[in-house]
């Protein structure tokens, strides 16, 4: 019997990143990208990392190597924003973050960097935005969403539907999530630098793209992003809603890592929502416009305005008037950012709560346990030590049981779920055991 040939490095570490909740179809365009990103050694030790936080006594045992040869070749990755690292009250702990919200980010965020980003350009336009199989799957792949629209802090405090009657909750303010931060970065916007790199880009803001916490704490000090401190944090998100960008963030209500400051024409989440608007690729705000049919123009402004196409004009079926338009909200599709209140020239839209109950995940962690669920990958999760046999064994028989009818799995799983969320929510036992 012919030896099977072996795995590259490449396809070894597209396998390890398709264990996120979040992956990216393996093929030769991925590969391509990744040969860009990494050496194909890098790429060998890179998929034997687990997906939850480690530390570099871990990664030295996985890679058979010196705890201070893991840790020179751990911080050469983090200074380009390939691992993140953070320390926390057990010592400093590493991270490899998935395709996206990610290191594809990272690698156009700093203009100059150590890549060829023409050609990175190229190859992600190509994977993003001409084949659809990793947008759908990033955006499109369940319910629990990546990212979320923040509300548009100045259409609601300048056209409220019913003064007093709104109360915009800490959460869904970006504003909130600037103060609040313990650390805040600035980077170079991925999307429009990649269509700039192709000669697409739009006149928006580019070094706009924000984070927050601890990563943009290690962001920072590895050069990818530039720090900044609260009030030009706030300058910035006051500039996109000036410029009629929609501020698109993680989907968690506590410790946001990123927000973008997003356009219609060059942003992945805004080109996913037009794409795939019946599969809701974005969480969106809590809120949509209201016409006032008396006051609207018919002008198309808000038409204009609107990052995703939900807004149109139709007739007013005014008798007297028969050419006469009026605006028109598709809710299905809109995402309720507030863009077209703040465009309306005759304050003829205000913005007002939608009438289903919009749920924002607690924290990255809980995000992460319902993407997982939902996709078919909790079992990654829990055992995600690749290079334990015992961990990919769990796993195999884990995902034979989320294959049971839902009943079935239900009973199998049903003295598993809180050793599971115990597992994966308690970050210090982790490092305790694994380093």
């Amino acid at each position: 019997m012919a030896n099977k040939k072996p795995r590259n490095g490449y396809a070894s570490l597209a396998k390890r990143i398709n264990l996120f909740p979040q992956g990216a179809p393996p093929g030769e365009l991925l590969f391509r990208i990744l040969s860009v990103l990494f050496s194909e050694k890098e790429a060998a030790l890179l998929a034997l990392l687990p997906l939850r936080p480690f530390t570099a006594a871990a990664a030295a045992r996985l890679w058979k190597l010196p705890e201070a040869g893991a840790t020179a070749l751990l911080e050469d990755l983090a200074s380009r924003g390939m691992i993140l690292d953070m320390e926390t009250e057990g010592g400093r702990i590493f991270t490899m973050p998935p395709p996206m919200a990610g290191f594809f980010e990272f690698s156009m965020m700093r203009v100059g960097g150590r890549y060829d980003q023409r050609l990175l350009a190229e190859l992600y336009h190509q994977y993003l935005n001409v084949e659809e199989d990793f947008v759908r799957e990033l955006f499109a792949g369940g319910e629990t969403q990546l990212g979320r629209v923040f509300v548009g802090e100045k259409a609601l405090a300048e056209r409220p539907a019913a003064p007093g009657t709104i109360s915009v909750l800490d959460h869904e303010r970006a504003s909130e999530v600037a103060r609040t931060a313990t650390h805040r970065g600035v980077g170079t916007c991925y999307c429009r630098h990649k269509m700039s790199r192709l000669g697409k880009a739009c006149g928006a803001p580019m070094e706009i793209c924000l984070t927050f916490n601890g990563v943009a704490d290690s962001l920072v000090r590895h050069g990818v992003a530039r720090g900044v401190d609260e009030a030009e944090c706030l300058d910035l998100l006051s500039e996109a809603e000036e410029r009629g960008l929609v501020q698109f963030g993680e989907n968690v209500r506590e410790s946001v890592s990123f927000i973008c400051n997003c356009c219609g024409c060059c942003c992945e989440a805004l080109l996913a929502a037009k794409r795939f608007a019946l599969l809701k690729p974005v969480a969106t705000t809590a809120y949509l416009p209201a016409v006032d049919q008396s006051a609207c123009p018919g002008c198309g402004k808000c038409v204009e305005a609107c990052p995703v196409e939900s807004m149109a004009l139709v007739s007013a079926s005014d008798p007297r008037d028969p050419r006469r338009k009026k605006a028109r909200v598709d809710e299905s599709t809109c995402l309720g950012c507030g863009v077209c209140v703040r465009a309306c020239p005759k304050a003829a839209l205000s913005l007002a709560r939608r009438g289903e109950r919009i749920v924002t995940p607690v924290n990255s962690a809980h995000r992460a346990v319902l993407m997982a669920i939902e996709r078919g990958k909790r079992q990654n999760l829990v055992f995600d030590n690749q290079a334990l046999a015992s961990h990919r064994a769990m796993a195999a028989v884990l995902g034979a049981v989320l294959r049971l009818p839902p009943a079935k799995r239900l009973m199998a799983s049903r003295q598993m779920k809180s050793v599971y969320l115990d597992r994966l929510l308690s970050k210090r036992e982790y490092v305790r055991r694994e380093g």
